[in-house]
């Protein structure tokens, strides 16, 4: 059985074997935290997606919180972007400058 959802599990000799947990990678920043406003895929409605922060999910879910708190609208954490509804831009920037990252925004 060559699949992928096959895997040992139990062995008679060792008993129940555990699965390695896997390591969260993350991907390095590049000095700039890069904002984006799309529609795509959408419905027509207006996303900001900030990308290259080069932080971890926990750090991540906690900025967006905060960016989600200020701008007085919803959002989400999504792989290592996070989106935040509305075009909110300036706001975003203001609140990403005061963590420490420089703003570059990307698009119209």
């Amino acid at each position: 059985m060559n699949d992928n959802n096959s895997h040992l599990v139990y062995s008679t000799s060792s008993g129940r074997i555990k699965e390695e947990a896997k390591k969260e990678t993350v991907t390095p920043s590049d000095g700039f935290a890069k904002v984006r406003r799309e529609t795509k895929g959408r419905k027509g409605k207006g996303v900001v997606t900030i990308s290259g922060l080069g932080l971890n999910t926990t750090e991540l879910k906690a900025l967006a919180k905060k960016l989600k708190k200020t701008c007085g609208s919803g959002g989400s954490v999504v792989g290592e972007t996070i989106e935040v509804q509305g075009d909110k831009r300036e706001q975003i920037q203001q609140v990403l400058e005061k963590s420490g990252f420089k703003v570059k925004f990307i698009g119209g």
